[in-house]
């Protein structure tokens, strides 16, 4: 057999070669430093065979940085963890353990509950293990074996597991610990250079209530210590600028158990909310979008048309009405759209047909998973519906990439791109789905944009390209999405009047560019420390009057600068508090107004500790400069 290696060259290997094969073949430094194969774009355990002629990637302990190689040594961690909990809490039965980002977890059923403060023991008998040394051996059992091996040893979430489990079944071992797994997993210990366990939290076995509540104790691994170290920095910054903290420090949105995962704006974050609604509204009439509005409630025999009966039915919130039906709140915007298309006849001339609409939504989450603005049952998506002909998809898909590339940058992130292929639970037929998935991969190609794949992520009715943005601290946030869509079209049986005079099925493309406005912003709150700049401040100017005396022309030099968000603290703190608040409330400009202060020579201190001295027409100048998106 041959594979392929990244530079083009071919490798000739024996049949059921490994990719640990692989490696020795070219040289025993790289096999020893191998930790993970990347086989035609898929990770996989290096003791895994290979396929004859697929380009082959394999990773080592210098790959510090890419995802599948933190991915394996983090998965490999997880099962130190199961270990050394296994020695320390005898008869604690142990769950599941994957990788996650930025670290990996493991939830177990404890004998006794367990508090923080066995995290430091734990982490301790971790440290034994790596210093004694492990290694990964797999072994492939059959069903029936595994299950005794795991019924003999009390293990029961692993018994339901066995059970439950598609395809082989695999055994990974270290030290005198075995573990159901697919893997992938070391080789053996020794790149695991760094280890901290971070906390513990509670979590219902397979994510429903109705479950033993189990305990997940959640950790994290690098290749070096330097990389834990600055990880470690970069969540202590993380902490600082959590945005459900800085929501309520600065007076822009809270939260409250009496009305669960639906957030109460302020005043002041409703500035941020309305400029960025305006944002969306200017932009969409720019690129031809229609704005329009649909009920929030709708027949379940709509919600079955669309398919999200099937597939959603659990998540949405149901009102009865009447005394034989029930209607459903939406939980997206798809079936008010395709019916407000169908409720007309329809030509090819009037398509692109592009709907645009930021409504409310409601999505019945399950308690445990809410989490601030990051996770509400309240959604407001800015959400669009483009009804295209077959010919005008790859053109309107690249308008939408130039859409979102143009937002992103307003924010300074770091756009990435991932093509998510159809799913096991898919509607229509593979053909039709070769042609929706080409079509988005064209649109990415055309517009010069690497994107990674995520196979099997798309949504039940379509293949999308999901928008992800890294933030200031490195963190990646999955934002929007594009997704190709013939199949609800079709249920709902639209059709238009193409220039043949005969009926055809257009496609949809659903777009959310900003994806939930209330993600959206919390994320921006992190992003900028609370920080927002100009544009996106909810108060732009503070003017502060140094005396009594001052505060009639205070209030007219703000009358002055009435273009921009500003306000007048005129209170009785003294000038040096009033100037500490204005920097703790993150206010991007600040005029100090005194004996010395005129409209020729201003005292303007910026935030961050700039000060410098500007005539009132500068001033403008530059905010206008500032404040123009």
């Amino acid at each position: 057999m041959k594979v392929i290696l990244p530079d083009s060259s071919e490798l000739e290997l024996p049949e059921g070669a490994t990719g640990l094969d692989a490696a020795a073949a070219i040289g025993p430094k790289l096999a020893k430093e191998a930790v993970l194969v990347r086989s035609n774009g898929r990770a996989q355990d290096l003791r895994a065979p290979l396929s004859d002629g697929e380009p082959i990637q394999i990773l080592t302990t210098r790959d510090t940085g890419d995802p599948d190689a933190l991915y394996v040594l983090r998965h490999s961690a997880a099962h130190l963890l199961a270990e050394a909990v296994r020695r320390l809490y005898p008869g604690t039965k142990i769950a599941i353990g994957p990788p996650i980002e930025n670290g990996f977890y493991y939830d177990f059923e404890f004998p006794e509950p367990i508090g923080e403060d066995a995290l430091e023991r734990i982490e301790e008998e971790i440290r034994r293990e790596l210093k004694e040394g492990r290694a990964w051996a797999k072994q492939e059992v059959t069903r029936e074996e595994a299950r005794q091996r795991f019924l003999s040893m009390g293990e029961d979430y692993k018994v339901e597991l066995v059970d439950t489990a598609d395809g082989e079944i695999s055994l990974y071992t270290q030290g005198d610990f075995t573990d159901l797994c697919r893997g992938p997993h070391l080789q053996d210990s020794a790149p695991i250079k760094a280890i901290k366990l971070t906390g513990l939290a509670g979590a219902y076995w397979r994510g429903d209530e109705k479950n033993t509540q189990l305990t997940r104790i959640y950790g994290t691994a690098f290749y070096s210590q330097a990389d834990l170290d600055a990880y470690l920095e970069r969540l202590e910054e993380a902490k600082k600028r959590d945005h459900r903290k800085l929501g309520r420090e600065l007076d822009l949105v809270h939260l409250s158990d009496q009305a669960p995962g639906m957030p109460f704006w302020h005043p002041k974050g409703m500035v941020i909310w309305n400029t960025l609604e305006d944002l969306r509204r200017r932009e969409n009439a720019k690129r031809g979008y229609v704005e329009v509005k649909t009920p929030l409630l709708y027949d379940v025999e709509t919600w079955k048309t669309s398919g999200h009966w099937e597939k959603f039915r659990d998540d949405m919130f149901l009102v009865p009405y009447g005394e034989d039906r029930t209607l459903g709140l939406k939980p997206m915007n798809c079936p008010g759209h395709m019916l407000l298309f169908g409720s007309d006849l329809r030509s090819y001339r009037e398509l692109p047909l592009r709907y645009a609409e930021s409504s409310t939504l409601h999505r019945n989450e399950r308690a445990g998973t809410l989490h601030g603005l990051l996770r509400v049952q309240h959604v407001t998506q800015d959400d669009a519906h483009l009804f295209v002909t077959r010919e005008q998809i790859e053109e309107e898909i690249f308008a939408c990439l130039d859409f979102a590339a143009y937002l992103y940058d307003l924010f300074e992130m770091e756009a990435r791109f991932e093509l998510s292929t159809r799913p096991e639970n898919k509607l229509g037929t593979d053909e039709e789905w070769d042609f929706t998935e080409g079509a988005l991969r064209s649109a990415l190609e055309r517009r010069g944009i690497d994107s990674m794949v995520n196979p099997g992520g798309g949504a039940f009715y379509g293949s999308k390209i999901d928008l992800h943005m890294t933030d200031v601290l490195g963190r990646s946030w999955q934002m929007g999405t594009i997704q190709l869509d013939s199949q609800m079209p079709a249920r709902f049986g639209l059709t238009y009047v193409g220039e043949d005079n005969a009926e055809h099925t257009p496609y949809v493309i659903h777009r959310a560019l900003f994806g939930s406005l209330e993600r959206f912003i919390g994320i921006l709150i992190e992003h900028y420390g609370g920080a927002f700049p100009v544009w996106l401040a909810p108060v732009q100017v503070r003017v502060i009057p140094v005396g009594e005396d001052h505060r009639d022309a205070a209030k007219a030099l703000a009358e002055k600068l009435g273009e921009f968000r500003v306000e007048v603290d005129d209170s009785d703190e003294t000038v040096s508090k009033r100037i500490r608040n204005a920097e703790v409330d993150k206010i991007p400009y600040v005029v100090v107004w005194g004996d010395k202060e005129s409209q020729d020579a201003l005292a303007v201190r910026e935030h961050g500790g700039t000060q410098s001295t500007k005539s009132l027409d500068d001033l403008l100048a530059e905010l206008r400069d500032a404040a123009r998106v």
